[in-house]
């Protein structure tokens, strides 16, 4: 990809919709906040539909009616695309990653090395399942790598923390 092309497809904001959740526990909120901040230091993210407004884009991510909204916008804050992605495909998984998180946070407060890392795996793996899910669901909608789904991923399941 030539510099100017991964110029225009990226994002340059993310923001999500957090009217109605409960407020994010430090870990959840500290989750959320190095997501944004790597996904905004490298990420690909274009639109590949025939006339679709050239990037760079901005994100809103939120959830409605049980449904995981993309509301993407141009660089301007133009509309460039909104589509709506069914929760169905992401409940299991988002649980597990939820759950082994918990044991995580906890591990790190009084377990060795070793068994902190053992779950980290766990972790990571499961996180790594629900962004291939995410990849799977974003075809033909954005075109994307692994990483920033990885990211875009962490978001949607700070969006389900429920407190």
């Amino acid at each position: 990809m030539s510099a100017p092309e991964a110029e225009r497809e990226r994002l340059i904001a993310v923001e999500l919709e957090e009217e109605g959740l409960p407020a994010p526990t430090p870990e959840v909120r500290q989750e959320r906040e190095v997501a944004i901040f790597d996904l905004l230091e490298s990420n690909r993210f274009a639109l590949p539909r025939e006339g679709a407004p050239p990037g760079p884009y901005r994100l809103r991510l939120g959830i409605r009616e049980r449904r995981l909204v993309f509301d993407v916008r141009d660089e301007t804050d133009a509309p460039a695309a909104q589509f709506h992605l069914s929760l169905s495909p992401f409940r299991q998984i988002i649980k597990d990653y939820f759950q082994i998180c918990e044991s995580y946070f906890d591990a790190v407060k009084r377990l060795p090395p070793s068994q902190i890392e053992a779950i980290d795996m766990g972790r990571r793996g499961i996180h790594n399942e629900g962004s291939r899910i995410l990849l799977e669901r974003l075809e033909g909608k954005v075109e994307t790598d692994m990483d920033t789904a990885r990211r875009l991923f962490t978001l949607i399941c700070v969006l389900h923390f429920k407190g």
